[in-house]
């Protein structure tokens, strides 16, 4: 990520990361209920959930025919989509976004595909450096039973077999998911990334995540506008036009 000016926009970026299990997607999921309770002005979004090359992924996931650079363009090619249609427009606006991953997702996953980082960051180089960036720490055994205890079946991509480290896909998927874990702890140095403590209670996270994004932002520049009830005996017509109660 180069060095970038500062930005032309009023709003925030919080983006979250960490390996799968770690419990991040839950943390900005209550994240997000709890601006949404404060009247902010929130939008939330998550990795690889672009419209534009939904089906293009599916067909390529199931005829296993991605190499590492073409998994790693598609994925590109999502956020781009992603950020352009949604990310920059509401952060211009003056909105508080919120990203379940960013581009440090790219950075670790294709990296361990063995992609070169140089090339990865290139990639993504347009993308603004999130305002905070909270990276869910926890041992890699433990994300692993997280994971392994609740999914019967592991994807072919998601265990990294299209690697072809092993056939068995639970001693891929540990193999992936450790080539994953180093990389991002190399990016947390790197980027400053913020770090949490992921075997911490539920709650305790969340506390704590609470509180550094108030050290960070002003939450009450970000609220929306106060608009009064009507009273209850005036209803609105199709037109627009007030209908008093009969």
């Amino acid at each position: 990520m180069a060095a970038q000016a500062p930005p032309s926009y009023s709003g925030k970026l919080i983006a979250v990361e960490g390996l799968d299990g770690s419990g991040k997607s839950t943390q900005i999921y209550l994240v997000k209920r709890w601006l949404q309770s404060k009247r902010v002005k929130v939008f939330f979004t998550e990795w690889n959930s672009s419209a534009l090359v939904k089906e293009a992924t599916r067909q390529g996931k199931q005829s296993h025919t991605l190499t590492p650079t073409t998994f790693s363009l598609i994925h590109a090619t999502d956020f781009a989509d992603r950020y352009e249609r949604q990310i920059l427009p509401l952060l211009r606006a003056g909105f508080i976004v919120l990203c379940d991953r960013y581009i440090f997702t790219a950075m670790a996953r294709d990296r361990a595909r063995g992609v070169e980082h140089d090339w990865v960051a290139g990639v993504y180089d347009y993308a603004v450096k999130p305002d905070i960036t909270f990276y869910f720490r926890v041992p890699l055994e433990v994300s692993l039973n997280r994971i392994l205890s609740g999914r019967p079946e592991l994807g072919y991509f998601e265990a990294g077999l299209d690697m072809g480290w092993t056939f068995d896909p639970y001693e891929s998927f540990r193999m992936f998911q450790g080539k994953v874990f180093d990389v991002y702890e190399e990016l947390t140095e790197k980027y400053g990334l913020t770090v949490v403590d992921a075997e911490h209670e539920i709650r305790d996270q969340q506390l704590e995540i609470r509180s550094f994004i108030m050290s960070q932002i002003d939450l009450k520049a970000y609220k929306l506008p106060y608009v009064p009830r009507l009273p209850q005996h005036i209803f609105m017509d199709e037109d627009g036009s007030e209908e008093p109660d009969l």
